[in-house]
Parts: C-alpha cells; sequence; structure tokens
C-alpha cells in the first residue's frame, strides 16, 4: 500500500473538470484507489463521491493506492495533482 499527501494549489479547489480529468486518469488502474478529506474517504474512481467531498483550495487530501499496479498509479495521480490542482 503507497499513500501521499497533496494540499490543494488551485483557486476552485477541487472542481468539475479536474475532477473528471482525474476519475479517467485513476480509471487506468486496476488498483483501488481512495481520497480522503477530514476523515472522510472515498473512491476515487467514482466522480460524485469525489465532488462530495468538496474539496477546497487550501485543503489537504491523502490518496491511498493499493494493488497491483499501486507504484506507477502513485506517480501518475502525483504528477496530475502537480501539474492540474
Amino acid at each position: 500500500m503507497k499513500e501521499f499527501k497533496y494540499v490543494i494549489t488551485d483557486p476552485e479547489g477541487i472542481h468539475a473538470r479536474p475532477a473528471g480529468i482525474l476519475v479517467k486518469e485513476v480509471s487506468k488502474f486496476a488498483s483501488s484507489i481512495k481520497i480522503s478529506k477530514d476523515g472522510k474517504e472515498v473512491d476515487c474512481k467514482r466522480l460524485l463521491a469525489l465532488m462530495s467531498l468538496a474539496v477546497k483550495k487550501g485543503q489537504e487530501v491523502v490518496f491511498t493506492f493499493e494493488g497491483e499496479d499501486e507504484d506507477a498509479a502513485c506517480e501518475a495521480v502525483g504528477k496530475f495533482m502537480q501539474e492540474n490542482l
């Protein structure tokens, strides 16, 4: 299992457009990918669940990866977050 923390820098937080792109990105991987904020954890492959976290700028999220391709998934999601959020 791998995990990393990320503080959102986008002024809009995790809003619809990047959330949709993130869901597409994580759906490429077989691993279970979860995102959590303030103790609430959801499946990162489900757009409505991701949006339900209502993540704003400056808030910290934690990504958790578990499965056969967790290393590649962690690297790809980390890169995505730095470039987009």
